[in-house]
């Protein structure tokens, strides 16, 4: 069986490891299902018996995890689709049933499950498979990753906020597909930029997107990533949701994280919506804390002499906590 989107939370308890690979890019549930056993990949290989696919809240990228599931099932395999309403499973449903046959509808809760028996190849519209998105001139994206159609307003706040010469070593954490480092490294003064992305789609398009010899990508969980050295500047755009619901406590996770990551004499420039409470974990993490400015929607803060505390990690409430939702 191949499972696409099963996450950290999934209850996997029907399938036989032995028998099933799941495809997880978000880097914190790939690890925890490979620890439990899995075969994880962040795409899929060979041909399966049947397929499940746990839809996300992008349409784009809901069909292109069908797609993705159905190029790997013969005709008559059967692909199970899964999701809650709030994530469209029932436009999703609708849409199945003018495409192929569809039994087995479950409703538990708020959520849905149904059986799409494949017809011959051919059935899925043009364009369902994941396909580059331009975003900014010379950038791509993928259907699903945060921000795909355009650089984020507050990335682009941040990089405006930036002053013109920047430290030699640099960590962008949470770089998405790369739009904020690639203004980073227009500054002079930049010898080395880490690029930390936990989703790994996201940091894929990052490595087409950022081709400068000073970048190094990293596929890891901003809120426990560190390096071999200190560096002296980090540049975040961190993001605050768990799932649906609004979370302070990540950002303030990525505040600890990037206080670890700084020499003492090492400054964050970072990001957030105007409403969020961030400057107490700021304090609690820095010995000097400034806002640089901003508008009505989001504030640029700035902070150094880190306190190195250690890195605070949420507990994750779904299969896709911690994504580049804001």
């Amino acid at each position: 069986m191949l499972l696409i989107g099963a996450g950290a939370a999934t209850d996997l308890s029907p399938f036989d490891p032995a028998h099933v690979q799941i495809v997880q890019g978000f880097y914190p549930d790939h690890q925890a299902l490979k620890a439990r056993g899995h075969d994880v990949v962040t795409e899929a290989s060979g041909a399966f018996d049947g397929a499940v696919v746990f839809l996300p809240r992008a349409r784009a990228e809901a069909r292109a995890r069908i797609a993705e599931a159905a190029a790997r099932l013969a005709p008559g395999a059967s692909l199970w689709i899964d999701g809650q309403k709030t994530d469209g499973v029932d436009a999703v449903l609708k849409e199945m049933r003018g495409l192929a046959a569809v039994d087995e509808v479950q409703s538990r809760a708020h959520g849905k499950i149904f059986r799409v028996t494949l017809p011959e190849p051919g059935w899925l519209p043009e364009g369902w498979a994941a396909q580059d998105h331009l975003a900014a001139p010379g950038m791509v994206t993928r259907p699903g990753v945060f921000s795909a159609d355009g650089p984020d307003p507050a990335s682009q706040a941040l990089a405006a906020a930036l002053p013109e010469k920047l430290p030699t070593r640099i960590v962008d954490l949470g770089a998405g597909w790369g739009w904020l480092s690639a203004q980073i490294l227009k500054h002079p003064g930049v010898e080395m930029l880490h690029l930390v992305e936990a989703d790994a789609a996201a940091l894929d398009c990052a490595r087409r997107n950022v081709t400068d010899p000073r970048v190094r990508f990293h596929w890891a969980d901003a809120l426990d990533f560190r390096l071999p050295e200190p560096v002296n500047g980090v540049v975040m755009n961190p993001p605050f949701h768990e799932g649906r619901a609004a979370d302070p406590k990540l950002g303030a996770g990525f505040i600890r994280a990037a206080a670890g990551l700084l020499t003492g004499a090492g400054r964050l420039w970072m990001v957030a919506n105007r409403h969020l409470p961030y400057e107490q974990a700021l304090r609690e993490c820095f010995a000097e804390v400034s806002e640089l400015g901003g508008d009505s929607r989001f504030k640029i803060l700035t902070a150094s002499g880190a306190r190195r505390a250690a890195a605070g990690r949420p507990q994750a409430k779904g299969p896709q906590s911690r994504g580049r939702r804001r």
